[in-house]
């Protein structure tokens, strides 16, 4: 079954890319259930923003959709702009291999120029022009970016945070 891959990171001590993927079966179903934990009068969740009962409450919800994650490390990497295509091009390949259809990046603006570049040249070069396709949107344009956003985040806080989300994390690759 085809899948959607969402993606976000964290620079908080270094770079940390968190791919989850969902089937497509489990969309409509994710969007439900993050809608209902949107407060009203949030446009998004943004998981830094959040009370630390509302992160539990949010991170117990998100492990009922059973996202496949897969974390890209590339905090051994002082550049972030080369930190970032790395993990850029492990992610569309890993994509390929799954035969995912679309990608969901986390609007970064100051990167989107060079994230087309990079994603164009290596959907090409797996063999996926037309078959996977990719987006740049802000969380409020599609409210599974949450999963990334609060497992990146959980991820680099460590602890408590990162054990809640263990479950979900499918591999953790040095790129």
């Amino acid at each position: 079954m085809s899948t959607h891959i969402f993606v976000d990171e964290t620079k908080e001590r270094g770079l940390v890319m968190a791919a989850a993927a969902l089937s497509l079966g489990r969309l409509a179903s994710g969007r439900q259930e993050i809608n209902r934990l949107t407060l009203p009068g949030q446009r998004s969740i943004h998981f830094c923003k959040e009370r630390n009962d509302r992160r539990w409450a949010i991170l117990t919800a998100l492990r009922t959709l059973d996202p496949s994650v897969v974390l890209y490390d590339a905090t051994g990497h002082r550049d972030p702009k080369y930190a970032r295509e790395l993990c850029l091009r492990a992610l569309v390949a890993d994509a390929a291999k799954r035969e995912a259809e679309r990608l969901v990046l986390e609007l970064d603006d100051s990167r989107r120029l060079a994230d087309v570049r990079i994603l164009k040249e290596e959907i090409q070069q797996a063999g996926r022009v037309g078959l996977l396709r990719y987006d740049h949107l802000r969380a409020h344009d599609d409210s599974l970016l949450v999963l990334p956003d609060a497992i990146a985040w959980s991820w680099a806080r460590g602890g408590k945070w990162r054990n809640m989300v263990m479950p979900m994390i499918r591999e953790c690759r040095e790129v």
